[in-house]
């Protein structure tokens, strides 16, 4: 068993959980082992003319049982995330995984009933019995009965997981996380060499002042992946064709990408027409590197200076202590909204934020929420740069996001994932907006010319990662494209983006190796692109009328995942189905480049 927690300056507590692990945690588990014992008593219930009480009985009882393994399975996530390198943190999130995987299996049995085998008629008849908190959720997995496969199939392919995909994805951060970088930097006829043990602290320096540092961040970093290509592009093409596999040749799914749509209860045409208005605004950013590229005195920019700062007087590169940033964002937050405070300040009060650098940590940041009746938790890197207070703020908005929807049960807490970046998104232009009052001009103007760069890798960059995943997914399913051809494809991805206004350098065709969601979850990076032009156009609504939008925005970020997405988001006056909701976006970033431009 793993060995208590303690908690020490810049980590979570995890020692309420870990009181559940280390005493309580055999007696959890053989309490649900007696409710799925239960549960699978009443089999015989499940025909056409179950009452609805009996219904709603069953279902009450298979979620309280999966909010539990919720609870527990996220518990060994949290562990695992703190050190991957840990082979006992590994091992427990192995055998949480396998358990989880064991009851999901047991109870497999209402699933198939109610998606496969009830007749049309009763479903309706059960969905209108239930609280109507349930009926889109409901509703959605008679959807999904099309793509569901016999209850022996179901199980075989639960049980696979663990050690296929899980294993796979397990295998590619741990490795990746290990992975230890040396930036080679020459300074007229000096050269100096520096070892970095965390991606994260390398990473950072690619927005460095200094043109030499910047390169050299990209040079290691791309080098260190092409070295491994071998390795991490053999679990990427497996992942790809297991996906393949279940997905579409096994479910009938009619593309890869549909497989993410259907489960985020999204059509696909929204979808690709958020592509294919992307796609198309391409030229406002070319405009914005061209500009860029003058304010820096270069004839062309690069691909390794794309998030060179604007040059200032240098106010805005002294480190933030954290202690003052978190100030910043709780300050932020209640300009907004007193209950948006109190909801973050939550995580401060208990203790569930891992803000420190150290070496094997995950890198980058996330907030998980194990269950609607415990307090999210957040992970970051910071480093005490401007962009970590954003990302601060941006998984503070999440944990805001998960406690509004809190009231819900647990099957419809949890928002999809086309609105999961809504108020991670609108909290980063809360506090950006906040932390650019006051600034001298020319502050301002390298400030407002990130926030730009941010738009790029939030909206455009999430968009072309998404087209390249589709074109990916596709060549590896026809015809077996090995990892050159990926990268080559890659590397075309990169020049259609840039068009002519940025140089982009053979070393760039790596860079997707280090893109988690790639490997993790597959066609997720369209979410960011749908949070930040959501965002955009609720901010915009915001700023017209504060009185009147907060309780409309609050009533979407508590609706949770209990609403169709462009249903909820249709009764608060926004079609996202069309073209012309998402052009609004990219018409406020043209407006904030050309102010831009208007300053200089």
């Amino acid at each position: 068993m793993p060995s208590k927690v303690r908690s020490k300056v810049g980590t979570w507590d995890l020692r309420d959980l870990d009181e559940l692990y280390n005493k309580r945690f055999e007696k959890f588990l053989q309490a649900i082992e007696e409710k799925v014992k239960k549960v699978e008593s009443k089999q015989l219930i499940l025909v056409d003319t179950i009452s609805t009480n009996d219904f709603k009985s069953l279902l009450f009882e298979i979620e309280d049982l999966s909010e539990n393994m919720g609870i527990a399975a996220g518990y060994s996530h949290l562990m695992y995330a703190s050190d991957t390198s840990s082979n006992e943190g590994a091992a427990l999130m192995t055998k949480m995984d396998g358990l989880s995987s064991k009851f999901t299996n047991r109870l497999l049995f209402f699933d198939t009933w109610f998606k496969k085998q009830l007749n049309e008629d009763e479903s309706r008849r059960l969905i209108n019995s239930v609280p109507e908190v349930y009926k889109e959720f409901l509703m959605h997995k008679r959807l999904l009965s099309k793509y569901t496969l016999t209850e022996p199939e179901e199980r075989i392919i639960n049980t696979l997981e663990v050690t296929g995909t899980n294993a796979l994805i397990k295998i590619y951060d741990r490795f990746s996380n290990a992975l230890e970088f040396i930036v080679t930097i020459k300074k007229n006829r000096t050269t100096i060499k520096r070892k970095f043990f965390s991606k994260e602290k390398l990473i950072s320096m690619v927005r460095s002042h200094r043109k030499e540092e910047r390169e050299a961040a990209y040079r290691s970093l791309l080098q260190v992946y092409e070295k491994n290509s071998g390795v991490l592009s053999e679990i990427y093409i497996n992942r790809v064709i297991q996906w393949r596999d279940e997905y579409m040749n096994m479910r009938g799914f009619d593309s890869a990408i549909s497989v993410r749509n259907m489960y985020n209860n999204i059509a696909d045409s929204t979808v690709q027409t958020l592509l294919d208005v992307c796609r198309r605004n391409a030229p406002i950013f070319h405009l914005y590197f061209k500009e860029k590229a003058r304010a820096l005195g270069v004839k062309k920019l690069h691909r390794y200076h794309l998030y060179a700062p604007l040059p200032s007087n240098g106010s805005n590169r002294k480190k933030i202590a954290y202690v003052q940033a978190k100030n910043l964002v709780l300050r932020t937050f209640e300009d907004f909204s007193p209950s948006f405070r109190e909801f973050a300040e939550k995580l401060f009060v208990t203790k569930h934020l891992d803000y420190e650098i150290r070496k094997n940590k995950q890198s980058g940041a996330f907030c998980s929420t194990l269950s609607p009746k415990v307090t999210p938790y957040v992970l970051l890197n910071y480093d005490g740069k401007r962009r970590d207070i954003s990302t601060m703020s941006h998984e503070l908005g999440h944990a805001i996001h998960s406690i509004c929807a809190s009231s819900n049960p647990y099957f419809v807490a949890h928002a999809p994932l086309p609105l999961a970046e809504t108020a991670s998104v609108f909290a980063e232009m809360l506090l950006n907006d906040k932390m650019c009052h006051g600034l001298k001009s020319d502050e301002r103007m390298s400030f407002q010319a990130q926030q730009i760069d941010d738009f790029y890798a939030t909206i455009m960059r999430q968009a072309y990662f998404t087209i390249f995943e589709i074109d990916a997914h596709k060549a590896i399913a026809d015809s077996n494209m090995p990892a050159d051809g990926i990268a080559e494809m890659y590397l075309d991805n990169l020049r259609q983006q840039f068009g002519k206004s940025v140089d982009v350098s053979m070393d760039f065709k790596w860079e997707w190796l280090f893109i988690p969601h790639f490997y993790h979850t597959p066609f997720y990076c369209y979410a960011y692109s749908f949070g930040n032009l959501l965002a955009l156009s609720l901010y915009g609504q915001y700023m017209k009328d504060d009185n009147e939008f907060i309780p409309k925005y609050m009533g979407i970020l508590s609706a949770g995942g209990s609403r169709k997405p462009e249903t909820l988001l249709k009764e608060a006056g926004i079609d996202i189905t069309s073209e012309e909701f998402w052009q609004q976006g990219f018409d406020l970033v043209s407006d904030r480049i050309e102010s831009l431009r208007g300053e200089r």
